[in-house]
C-alpha cells in the first residue's frame, strides 16, 4: 500500500533510527535542563510576587506577565540571534534552554502562587505563633503544603515545556524534531517524522496519564 510505504516505510525508520534516538536523548536533556531551571525560577519569582517589597513585586509581576504574553519561537529567535549583537553569545542548547525556562518559570510561578494562596490563614498565623522565622515558615510548613496542590498542574506546565522543546529546531538544535526533518529531507520519505511522533508519545504518555492520576487522587483527598 501506498500509505504504509510512505509514512511507515521500515527500511527508511531503521537507517534514520540512530540519529532520531540522538536527537530524542537531547530533546529529554534539553527538556530536564529547562524544568529544572524554570522551576527554581519559578519558585523565586513568585516568593518576590507575594512577599517582596513593592517594587521588586511590580517587577516580578511584569516578568510573569511579559513572559507568558510573548510566544516562545519569537524569544528563541531574540535569544539566539539577537543578543550576539550586544555581546552574549549563546551555544544553540543554552539559548533553546533559556528561552524554554524563561517562559516556563512564568508559567510556574503563577502556578505556586495558587499553591500557596490555597494554604489555610490559619497555617501561617500558628507558626507566627510559634515563633517561626519567616524563611522556616515558608521551609517547613507552607511550601510543602502548597506544593503537594500543584503538583498535576506543575506536571502539566512540564508537559508542554517538553513539547515546546521542538521548537529548538528553530535555532539549530539537532533535537528529535530538527533530526526527523533532516532524515525525512534526505530519504525523500516522511517515515521519519512518523517515528519522531512515536518517540515523542512515548516520552509524554506517561507524563499525561500521570496528571490524570494525580487529579484523580487529590480530589479523594479532598
Amino acid at each position: 500500500m501506498d500509505l504504509i510505504t510512505t509514512f511507515f516505510n521500515l527500511d527508511v525508520l531503521k537507517q534514520a533510527a540512530p540519529l532520531l534516538l540522538q536527537g530524542f536523548w537531547l530533546t529529554i536533556l534539553l527538556g530536564a535542563t529547562s524544568l529544572v531551571i524554570s522551576l527554581s525560577l519559578g519558585l523565586l519569582l513568585v516568593l518576590i510576587r507575594l512577599y517582596a517589597p513593592r517594587p521588586l513585586r511590580f517587577l516580578a509581576i511584569a516578568y510573569i506577565d511579559v513572559f507568558r504574553a510573548l510566544p516562545l519561537l519569537v524569544l528563541l529567535i531574540l535569544v539566539y540571534y539577537a543578543l550576539p549583537f550586544v555581546g552574549i553569545r549563546l551555544t544553540s542548547f543554552w539559548a533553546a534552554a533559556a528561552a524554554l525556562s524563561l517562559v516556563a518559570s512564568a508559567y510556574m510561578a503563577e502556578t505556586f502562587r495558587a499553591g500557596i494562596e490555597a494554604v489555610p490563614r490559619g497555617q501561617f498565623e500558628a507558626a507566627r505563633t510559634l515563633g517561626f522565622s519567616w524563611p522556616r515558615m515558608m521551609s517547613d510548613i507552607i511550601l510543602p503544603q502548597a506544593m503537594r496542590l500543584v503538583v498535576p498542574p506543575t506536571t502539566g506546565v512540564s508537559i508542554g515545556l517538553i513539547k515546546d522543546t521542538a521548537l529548538a529546531s528553530v535555532v539549530a538544535l539537532p533535537d528529535l524534531l530538527k533530526q526527523a526533518t533532516q532524515t525525512q529531507a534526505f530519504y525523500a520519505n516522511p517515515s521519519p517524522l512518523v517515528g519522531a511522533a512515536l518517540l515523542y508519545l512515548i516520552l509524554l504518555l506517561p507524563l499525561v496519564r500521570l496528571v490524570s492520576i494525580l487529579e484523580a487522587r487529590q480530589k479523594r483527598s479532598r
